[in-house]
């Protein structure tokens, strides 16, 4: 098989930790008629990435590939018969369905969306996931609008530090909660109000006291089961708490009378399970409302290092250290 057929990819033959994750060489993906192979230049972690590598993630049926990894920046190397817009030698961003921790990958032609000239390929590959959820949870789902409240759990996260930036774009109040008193700086320095260091004060009652006891419209929440009373204790009349992480707990207790009596609003979210069209849609939307701003700088990707594809492991352990603020990528 020639060289230019094969690939290096990373795989995980038996789930576990860090050290499941090995480099092998294997075939170069065939585009479907629809779809790019994208040669990547840089692949952003996410957590789903862990859940995935440690067996405790189901793949959506249309995940085109097995491999770790959703998304990705790069260069168009090829395309299928009925592709359109896009050509070899193109540089392309944007989300894909499995495959990202390899030197090729498929990319949906709807969902590819082009390098601003100036961009990085880290910069690029940093910016997706992060944006899409921000735009999707906070403003599709959670309706945030200028003069509204929002308290961003994990605010030091890749997906945290765009909701804060998104927030603020729309005009909102942002509160936060993080793990260090360094990632409670750096927050204020993308332009959030107050925030908590988590293992130092009960954020329920600190939202209150930054609200004058109204609480907070929405509430972006990484954590899950853990969370749950305080969140719901946190929110205002009507207020709306977006689940879009469980990384502690799947179940929780919560006093539901607070939810009928005080109209409150628990809503789920995840980019991965949606169709194919309606990821279509979402970037589309990121494409129309965040591009631009992101082009003009009035947002940012936030990038906490960068780790060559043979150091794998090693971007995990940071990971899952929790030590990082923005996104981890991989350089291929």
């Amino acid at each position: 098989m020639r060289t230019t057929e094969v690939m290096r990819a990373v795989v995980v033959r038996t789930p576990g930790g860090p050290e499941a994750l090995d480099l092998e060489t294997l075939p170069r993906p065939v585009p479907g008629p629809r779809q790019l192979r994208v040669r990547v230049h840089a692949s952003a972690l996410n957590r789903t990435d862990m859940l995935q590598r440690a067996g405790g993630y189901v793949l959506p049926p249309d995940a085109a590939s097995p491999l770790l990894g959703v998304e990705v920046a790069g260069v168009v190397e090829a395309v299928g018969e009925a592709v359109r817009e896009w050509v070899p030698g193109q540089r392309v961003f944007g989300l894909v369905n499995g495959g990202g921790y390899a030197e090729a990958c498929l990319m949906e032609e709807g969902m590819a969306v082009p390098i601003p000239e100036g961009w990085s390929f880290v910069e690029a590959a940093a910016t997706p996931e992060a944006y899409c959820t921000a735009h999707e949870s906070l403003l599709e789902l959670g309706g945030l609008r200028e003069g509204q409240s929002v308290l961003v759990h994990a605010g030091g996260s890749g997906i945290g530090t765009a909701c804060i930036q998104v927030a603020r774009a729309v005009g909102a109040r942002v509160f936060f909660t993080v793990g260090s008193e360094e990632k409670h700086r750096r927050c204020l320095g993308l332009g959030a109000e107050a925030g908590v260091v988590r293992t130092q004060a009960d954020f329920a009652a600190a939202v209150l006291e930054w609200t004058h006891g109204r609480g907070v419209d929405v509430i972006e929440d990484f954590v899950g089961g853990a969370a749950l009373e305080r969140n719901l204790r946190a929110l205002c009349f009507g207020g709306s708490l977006l689940l879009v992480g469980l990384l502690d707990g799947l179940r929780g207790d919560a006093d539901l009378k607070q939810v009928v009596l005080r109209r409150l609003q628990i809503k789920g979210m995840a980019l991965r399970p949606l169709s194919l069209d309606e990821k279509v849609a979402v970037t589309k939307r990121f494409r129309e409302r965040w591009l631009p701003e992101l082009v003009a700088g009035r947002v940012r990707p936030v990038i906490d290092s960068t780790f060559p594809l043979e150091r794998v492991r090693d971007a995990h352990r940071h990971m899952e250290s929790n030590a990082s603020f923005g996104k981890i990528i991989l350089e291929l």
